[in-house]
């Protein structure tokens, strides 16, 4: 499995509302779902966590082990000579769906506090994302830290 650069992760946390990241999966006939996700986080160096609210095709068609990938873009990481190709750094990896539970609570404890206010009854769920694969724009793998 592979981890997510160290040096990626706070910014990956910092992602809203500037640099939001998009997660993929892919419906039932074959095309790809694309949507922003201001609930992405780094739950762990092997994880990405979203808290999905339960509306529209990707929560309909999110269940344990749909496979997922998360875009991420922020040009001010090229500036930086972090991520040199656009900025952009592709997360893959296998959804497992988190409904109670110690991991459900943590998603929704460091959940930020405008994606809270879009569930304030906290109807929805966890997702823990177990990343297999990272690469920049050029499909080469992330080697950052």
């Amino acid at each position: 499995m592979a981890k997510i650069p160290r040096v990626l992760q706070p910014h990956i946390n910092a992602a809203f509302p500037a640099n939001v990241c998009l997660v993929g999966t892919v419906l039932p006939n074959g095309f790809a779902q694309v949507t922003p996700r201001g609930s992405t986080m780094v739950y762990d160096d092997e994880h990405i966590g979203l808290w999905e609210r339960g509306s529209g095709s990707t929560a309909e068609n999110m269940t344990d082990g749909t496979k997922v990938t998360v875009y991420f873009r922020n040009p001010k990481l090229r500036e930086e000579g972090i991520l040199p190709r656009g900025g952009i750094a592709r997360l893959y990896g296998t959804a497992r769906i988190c409904k109670s539970g110690a991991e459900y609570e943590e998603v929704w404890r460091r959940l930020i506090a405008p994606e809270k206010e879009r569930d304030p009854d906290k109807k929805g769920y966890a997702v823990l994302v177990k990343i297999e694969r990272t690469e920049d724009l050029a499909g080469q793998p992330l080697n950052l830290d």
